[in-house]
Order: C-alpha cells, then structure tokens, then sequence
C-alpha cells in the first residue's frame, strides 16, 4: 500500500465527472487504468455513485406544478387567517373577563344593599320590558351589565359557529 496518490488520478476523477469515460478517454489512459489499482477503485466507486444517482433521479416523481402552486396558496391562506384570530379571540376574553368583573362588582354591591333589584321581577309581569322596569326603580347599573352579556354570549356563538364552517 503506497500513501502517494497516483498523479494520473485527478485526470481519471475529471473525466467521471464530465461524463466523458470511456469514449474520450484516451486508450493509454484505459490501459494504465487496467495497471493501477487506485485509479481503478476511483473509477469503479464514482461509477456505482453515478448509477445510484441516476436510478433515485429517475425515480422521484414531483407533483404537478399546479397542485404545489394550490397548496402553498391554501398554507399562506390558513396562516393568515390564524394570525387575524388570535387578535379577535382576545378580544373574546377581554370582553369576558370586563363582563365577569362587571357582575362581581355588581354582586358584591348587591350583596351591601340586600337584593333590592329583584324587586323589578313581580312589578314588570311575564315579559322583560326596560321601560317599565327603570320607571319601577331599576338601575342602569343592573341593565348594562344584562345587555352586555347578551351581546357577548351572541358574539361567542357566531364565532364558534364560523369556526366550524
């Protein structure tokens, strides 16, 4: 075993990989190939890589240019629709967390003053009218609140609702 390389092996190595062995190779060179053995290893080698390249090449089916184009539109849709939502969904739980903190307060307001506001339920009979209800001696205080919970709670099911569709 020699640890010098053989000074024909970079001539050898340029012709694999141009592509141009064995029809340009000169036949002195064929003939040293048949004499040295590194130069026939380095030959034997980048050919079997060369085929192993061709057969996976040609195996690789891409799909259509159409189908890729589609798919990276649909990503770039469904990504931005995410990014609109996180803002909107945020919105959701402020409103949520307003509203909870709003009845607490309420709550323990009611709680100091005893349950006056229900008073408003046998004065107004079967229906909900705000009216009637304010000139008894309701508060805008208790009225917001209702309206805002109202709004919210129709707000979360068309979200959840669009989400699904």
């Amino acid at each position: 075993m020699t640890l010098r390389p053989c000074p024909r092996q970079t001539e050898v190595q340029q012709l694999l990989e141009q592509g141009h062995w064995p029809q340009a190779c000169p036949a002195e060179l064929r003939a040293h190939l048949s004499d040295c053995r590194a130069c026939s290893e380095l030959m034997m080698v980048t050919q079997a890589f060369q085929r192993a390249r061709a057969a996976a090449a040609a195996e690789v089916k891409l799909p259509a240019s159409g189908a890729i184009w589609w798919r990276a539109q649909l990503r770039r849709r469904n990504a931005a629709v995410e990014r609109v939502g996180k803002p909107i969904f945020g919105a959701y739980v402020f409103a949520l967390a307003v509203t909870v903190l709003v009845a607490a307060a309420f709550a323990v307001s009611q709680a100091r003053h005893g349950l006056r506001w229900l008073n408003w339920v046998g004065q107004s009979g079967e229906s909900f009218n705000p009216a009637a209800w304010l000139s008894a001696g309701g508060s805008l205080v208790v009225l917001i609140p209702v309206f805002a919970m109202v709004a919210l709670v129709g707000a979360v099911v068309v979200y959840f609702a669009a989400e699904r569709q």
